[in-house]
């Protein structure tokens, strides 16, 4: 495993600031708004029965890491149209270290804006909740992001650098619509709430909120996420040694 590229490229991607300030203030504005808004009375959501703001918090939360991952597909994007993978692939870095460099480096972004949420959310907001319940909705956020760094890489392999934007665009807010991170589903159509239960992002919500609930099973959401995840694995692993195969 190409453990010094895994450290360089995810050193890479902490220092580009004007990435991870795109992916930290958007979300920290949403959080500011709709944690006023409704997390502000100390009403309770029916049903999750957690606060408001603590489901906020969790929705914004998922939300910014789901953006810190996907973000990484513009990054591969211009790799490509540089030449940079053509470089990558006539050198002994096997399919996996490529997925595992970039994956690695999406997590480790996408947990900085994960932390730096639900710590705004505690320090400006007032958010309470015991420190266990605190670091399993984190971890389990931290771990639904996995399959988004993966459609990162997967929309990076694939897009052309003219249509990445449209692309990210349509993938990211679909996602984010469809997994209740924006808006609650229940104020959306019954088919929409039933396309949505196949989607990664619907799952990611559920993950965090059950680590903040600290009750649930969360074998479901993680066996959704998990055939994401090796799903789209087997895909990037696929097409890169297809690719090195022709270089």
């Amino acid at each position: 495993m190409p453990y010094r590229y895994i450290f360089l490229e995810s050193l890479r991607q902490l220092r580009n600031v004007r990435s991870l300030a795109f992916t930290f203030v958007i979300p920290l504005v949403m959080l500011l708004i709709f944690g006023s808004l409704y997390g502000s009375s100390g009403q309770q959501e029916q049903r999750s029965g957690l606060p408001w703001i603590i489901v906020t918090t969790v929705q914004i939360a998922a939300y910014g890491g789901m953006l810190a991952a996907l973000s990484q597909a513009f990054a591969i994007t211009t790799e490509r149209s540089i030449g940079w993978n053509r470089q990558l692939r006539i050198t002994p870095l096997s399919g996996v270290g490529y997925l595992v460099s970039k994956v690695a480096a999406a997590l480790l972004v996408a947990l900085c804006s994960i932390v730096a949420l639900c710590a705004v959310s505690i320090i400006v907001l007032g958010a309470r909740m015991e420190p266990l319940h605190w670091f399993t909705a984190i971890l389990g956020i931290w771990i639904g992001v996995i399959p988004f760094a993966l459609i990162a890489v997967t929309l990076g392999q694939y897009a052309r650098p003219s249509f990445a934007q449209p692309l990210f665009t349509v993938v990211f807010l679909g996602m984010a619509i469809l997994g209740g991170l924006w808006i609650p589903l229940e104020t959306l159509p019954i088919w929409v709430i039933s396309i949505a239960q196949v989607v990664p992002s619907y799952w990611l919500n559920k993950l965090g909120q059950i680590g903040a609930d600290g009750a649930g099973n969360a074998l479901l959401p993680i066996g959704v996420l998990g055939a994401w995840t090796i799903t789209l694995a087997a895909v990037i692993t696929w097409r890169y040694r297809r690719d090195a195969a022709r270089a």
